[in-house]
């Protein structure tokens, strides 16, 4: 091996050599230099990929086959068992079989999950999460395989490949593990503009989630509803969680994954053991050819989503998890999802993402499960009746029972096997192709800015700062100094005060030039309310959970009430104290801790209390996890009611006369006060 050349020895003992750098041509594994890496083959300018792109699929192929054995993506998964129930006949939009009723009941299988980071990172990652719904229809499988985010990084499943490279752990270091804050990343995206609206999400609070509870699901693509007289309605599917929505701070995420890597999940497995099951409202947005035609940007384009105040969100029934799963690994671990599994009254569009998720998806499972029999598997198996031609390969547990294995046959009807049915058969919208055979990128997917101008415009205040020091801290690692400068060109083109202010964060010595547009961004879009957490809160703290640490000599009653209040919220309350043993109450009865100070620290919990007396306060005031438990609280703005706690307020830094956020249960306030006000989750003023 010399410079520049890798070398691989084949079987005849030549040298399979590679060739590197800056004039060496892009090609495929069989040599042929490739014209085109940026966009799939497909018939039209907005048609459907074609399945001779021959680059496409190798590149894909060999992406899919990278890892072994976990998934390549979406690695670390927690999942669990539930169910769909229809509110109402939609006989008018769609023939499938979830929504032929009202009241229909559907087993679902969801398995929740972080994208860049492997089996073994932490729940609590700045990430995209995955949202992936299987619904066991009595018409097949149908698997909805979305991401809390609606939009995504690339518009051309073309891309896939390299924007997972460039996201995960750099290939010389093998680190960092499940952040994006590093170089590769940041040049990848900094060179893709088409990749600017979803880096304003992933920079939000949607990317560090308190809870899977607490999240939203997205579809992502426009996927079409079909009726029994073939007309087909556009849908784009959202699941808008019935607790609402809520967030960590990022310094609050950093302690969790310290303090538990597993939190997402413990919080997933207690609240359904606990009976508080999980609930999301499924909803649609539809529209027709005629809206799509209006619309300001692409329906096929993954990086845009369309407003909700635009077209409103249809809520048609409600997923709940209410069954963990016996094993992990038979069922989290080897579910798989295909986008292509779609049923009967459900049919795709031409969005090239999509296109090739449906390529990709299936590929991948064979190789990650061993065998083409993954289907099989207890998870992956229809509930319905199925019967297929197919048989042997690995792991093989169902053949044809005769000697029948093939169609068209003549052979008698209790040995013929399966036909196919065209009356009740998978129907296919007869959609109109035509166009050259190209590799191109539509001119209507062409603005990369305005809806990322549109998302940040529509947070509050709060909000916007956290987008702004998510840019810095994650710029901040990225060792060269020109990456960072062409991010910031980039936002340029959404806006100059996050621009500008990200610039000064990071110390660039000038605010660049914008970078070039393809298309002038548009300055005229509306805020949508919609996209904004803190704009759509719980107005609820049920399913939260407040820590309360105690001490010997505890007002009994006091901390009586406050239990009281909590549980009547819907909320759970854990006991926390200096010893896992417990303490001594006022009334001379012990009680139990849940929890040891050093071991639950604040940042795993919605709102604190801390009930102690004089003497013990000045006694926690001593131990280090007591006064972070309080400065922490206090720090990311969590809700603090307290009696007898001044001395470890004063070793903790909380001086002086506190805000409308510090609940004095000495006084006026009483601990259902305390409990509503937490409803606001946050007391944002004091940050």
């Amino acid at each position: 091996m010399t410079d520049g050349i890798a070398g691989e020895q084949g079987h005849g003992g030549e040298t399979h050599q590679q060739a590197s750098g800056d004039d060496v041509r892009l090609t495929t594994q069989q040599g042929v230099v490739v014209a085109d890496d940026q966009n799939t083959l497909r018939a039209g300018e907005r048609g459907p990929a074609l399945l001779e792109d021959f680059h496409f699929r190798e590149k894909l192929f060999h992406f899919d086959h990278e890892r072994i054995p976990e998934r390549v993506v979406h690695a670390r998964g927690f999942g669990a068992h539930g169910y769909f129930e229809n509110d109402a006949a939609l006989d008018d939009l769609t023939i499938a079989d979830p929504f032929r009723e009202a009241g229909r009941r559907t087993e679902v299988f969801v398995r929740f999950s972080t994208v860049a980071g492997n089996k073994g990172s932490a729940d609590l990652a700045r990430d995209v999460r995955g949202f992936a719904v299987k619904m066991y229809t009595g018409e097949g499988n149908w698997d909805l395989v979305g991401n809390n985010m609606p939009v995504f990084f690339i518009q051309d499943a073309m891309k896939f490949p390299d924007v997972v490279h460039a996201a995960k752990e750099e290939p010389d270091r093998g680190f960092p593990q499940a952040q994006t804050a590093h170089d590769n990343f940041w040049d990848f995206v900094s060179l893709t503009p088409e990749s600017t609206h979803m880096l304003l999400w992933i920079m939000s609070d949607r990317a560090i989630p308190r809870s899977f509870r607490f999240m939203e699901g997205f579809g992502v693509h426009t996927f079409r509803l079909v009726n029994a007289e073939g007309r087909s309605t556009f849908v784009k599917f959202h699941w808008k969680p019935k607790q609402g929505m809520q967030s960590v701070v990022w310094n609050e995420a950093v302690k969790i994954n310290g303090a538990d890597p597993d939190f997402h999940r413990r919080d997933l497995w207690d609240a359904i053991q606990a009976g508080d099951f999980p609930e999301w409202e499924l909803g649609m947005q539809l529209f027709d050819e005629d809206f799509a035609d209006r619309f300001a940007f692409d329906i096929l384009d993954p990086t845009k989503f369309v407003p909700e105040e635009e077209v409103p969100v249809r809520r048609v029934g409600t997923l709940v998890l209410d069954r963990v799963v016996d094993n992990f690994f038979a069922e989290t671990e080897q579910v798989a999802f295909c986008t292509q599994n779609i049923i009967p009254g459900i049919d795709f569009t031409n969005d090239p993402l999509l296109q090739g998720r449906n390529f990709s998806y299936l590929d991948t499972q064979l190789k990650r499960l061993g065998s083409p029999n993954f289907t099989r598997l207890p998870v992956n198996a229809p509930k319905c009746p199925f019967a297929t031609f197919q048989q042997d390969g690995h792991m093989a547990t169902a053949n044809p029972a005769n000697r029948v294995n093939y169609e068209p046959n003549s052979w008698p009807s209790e040995i013929k096997g399966p036909r196919e049915d065209p009356e009740r058969g998978f129907q296919t919208v007869p959609e109109d192709v035509s166009g050259p055979k190209r590799r191109l990128r539509p001119e209507s997917f062409a603005d990369h800015y305005s809806q990322a101008r549109q998302f940040f415009a529509s947070q509050t205040e709060v909000e916007q700062q956290h987008i702004i020091d998510a840019f810095v801290f994650e710029l901040s690692k990225c060792e060269r100094v020109e990456v960072r400068a062409r991010v910031v060109a980039a936002l340029r083109n959404v806006d100059d005060t996050l621009a500008g202010s990200v610039a000064d964060g990071l110390g660039l010595p000038a605010l660049p030039d914008p970078a070039p547009c393809a298309r002038e961004p548009r300055t005229d879009l509306p805020q949508s309310p919609a996209l904004s957490i803190l704009r759509n809160g719980p107005r609820t703290f049920a399913g939260r959970k407040i820590g309360v640490l105690v001490t010997d000599g505890v007002d009994a009653n006091l901390l009586s009430q406050l239990r009281d209040a909590i549980r009547e919220e819907g909320a759970v309350i854990e006991i926390i104290a200096a010893k896992v043993g417990g303490v001594v109450a006022d009334d001379g009865n012990h009680i139990e801790a849940d929890q040891k100070i050093d071991g639950a620290p604040s940042v795993i919990y919605d709102a604190v209390a801390v009930l102690a007396t004089d003497k013990a306060a000045a006694q926690l005031a001593a131990l280090p996890p007591a006064r972070d438990f309080v400065s922490d609280a206090y720090a990311h703005c969590k809700f603090i009611a307290h009696r007898g706690a001044d001395a470890l307020f004063t070793a903790a830094g909380v001086t002086g006369e506190h805000d409308a956020g510090i609940i004095d249960l000495a006084g006026d306030s009483s601990p259902a006060d305390f409990v509503v006000r937490c409803r606001d989750i946050r007391y944002w003023a004091r940050s």
